[in-house]
């Protein structure tokens, strides 16, 4: 192509692109492409905070648990320690978030290896985290820490990092009166979701700019009722993000693991198999809820080899992983998440190759050794990488996935020596792993073999 026609063509390429206005409906809202930041990213951190986090006995649904479904524990827990009469509304002044240190928070999530990062805004309750006009009194401002804890984590995270900054808002409150009313029209009406779902998304994105828009509350009703065609459609054309805003897929019960920018499905959504559309693992390091909970033990932490594993396995599938790890009314990530989410930094300094910016190689885990091995590939090295979940007692990996070559090059992240691989029948590949003291191995809990000149790759 002549030096002047490809000017011409990238000149057209980009009034195209420019030209681009989505319309609201689902056919022309899917076919915009997910930024490549997202994708490249792999690794999020979710963070539940609200209203909940003061009772902090079960999780972020203590209201409906105790009003609508009346959960005993839940009725025992409020008659042995709040007087009759106690409304949830009532714990809002003790959500005061005193030792809230947004600066600490983006310290920490930095020395995670995160690259973005998820705040809940507002959940079922109803409280937002930010100075509402269509929450009024009933949000952190007006409330309990009289602060806009939104815009002060959103501040901290883009002075001192690099990472992504995003929002969750729930569509859906418990006991909104404006709500029930629409529920008792049968969703004929939609004044709940023309004067306060929609407005406090519109804020959220004009005030603080978020990345990522993560909804969530759409199950009752179908995306018609939420309006949220119109919503992506001025997200995408006009808003401040529009080209660098990522959304989910929780935007009404039609729309779930079928429209939106990448998938949820359902919570710890983790599917069989490699799955085409970009998709998303949310998750919990409390193995037993979203939110703090007082009663929290050890054991129901994950450990950091479970959270790698999970880690590997999700980034094998292609999919992302969204770490939520819930913070207390005071406003502290207590001791025992904030170690799990800097030994994932630590494991990340040294492996982050076989994670960021990879992507699914032909299969996710390996034919003959199975759960334990995760897959990925660099396409810029042209590499495989495989991770270990375990270190095999024989120091012996056994491979049926890879081909390999006379060029053939094996090697373990960290170390600088080669490995020493041989052939089982001309195909099973038998990989020595490296025999070090504990103080030179290059991590603690996984290991990544990376593979070149692969006949397969």
């Amino acid at each position: 192509m002549r030096e002047d026609a490809k000017l011409v063509f990238i000149f057209a390429s980009i009034c195209l692109a420019l030209s681009v206005k989505y319309e609201p409906n689902w056919k022309s809202i899917d076919s915009r492409p997910l930024p490549d930041w997202y994708d490249k990213s792999k690794i999020g951190i979710f963070l539940h905070w609200g209203v909940f986090s003061v009772p902090a006995f079960e999780n972020a649904w203590f209201w409906y648990e105790w009003k609508t479904a009346k959960d005993p524990a839940v009725l025992k827990f409020m008659k042995d320690n709040y007087p009759p009469g106690f409304t949830y509304a009532d714990f809002a002044p003790q959500f005061h978030a005193t030792f809230y240190d947004p600066d600490k928070w983006a310290d920490v999530f930095e020395a995670s290896g995160a690259k973005y990062v998820v705040l809940v805004t507002k959940h079922h309750e109803g409280f937002t985290l930010w100075p509402s006009a269509a929450s009024w009194n009933w949000n952190a401002y007006d409330v309990g820490p009289h602060r806009d804890l939104v815009g002060a984590l959103a501040d901290s995270i883009r002075n001192r990092t690099d990472i992504h900054f995003g929002v969750y808002h729930s569509l859906f409150e418990f006991y909104n009166p404006i709500y029930l009313q629409d529920v008792a029209n049968n969703y004929t009406t939609q004044n709940y979701v023309r004067n306060k779902a929609l407005p406090e998304l519109y804020e959220l994105v004009n005030r603080y700019k978020p990345d990522v828009v993560w909804s969530d509350g759409d199950w009752n009703e179908d995306s018609t009722y939420w309006n949220a065609t119109e919503f992506l459609a001025w997200l995408y054309n006009e808003s401040p993000v529009k080209d660098t805003v990522v959304v989910n897929d929780r935007w009404g019960k039609d729309a779930r693991c079928h429209h939106g920018g990448f998938w949820n499905c359902n919570d710890r959504y983790m599917p069989g198999k490699i799955i085409k559309h970009k998709w998303e693992n949310c998750m919990t390091v409390d193995k037993r809820a979203w939110t703090h909970r007082r009663k929290i033990q050890i054991e129901d932490v994950m450990s950091i080899e479970e959270l790698l594993a999970k880690i590997a396995e999700t980034v094998s599938k292609g999919g992302n992983i969204l770490i939520n790890v819930g913070p207390t009314a005071d406003g502290v990530i207590i001791p025992v998440f904030e170690e799990r989410l800097k030994q994932m930094g630590q494991w990340l300094k040294v492996n982050g190759e076989a994670i960021y910016e990879t992507q699914p190689w032909s299969q996710h885990t390996d034919n003959i050794t199975f759960q334990g091995v995760w897959y990925t590939i660099r396409p810029q090295e042209k590499a495989v990488y495989a991770i270990l979940t375990f270190w095999p007692e024989n120091n012996q990996i056994i491979l049926g996935a890879p081909v390999t070559t006379t060029k053939t090059r094996i090697s373990m992240i960290g170390v600088e020596t080669p490995l020493k691989w041989s052939l089982y029948r001309n195909k099973i590949l038998i990989i020595e792993l490296p025999i070090l003291p504990v103080n030179k191995m290059p991590c603690q809990w996984a290991w990544v073999i990376k593979m070149e000149n692969l006949k397969n790759y």
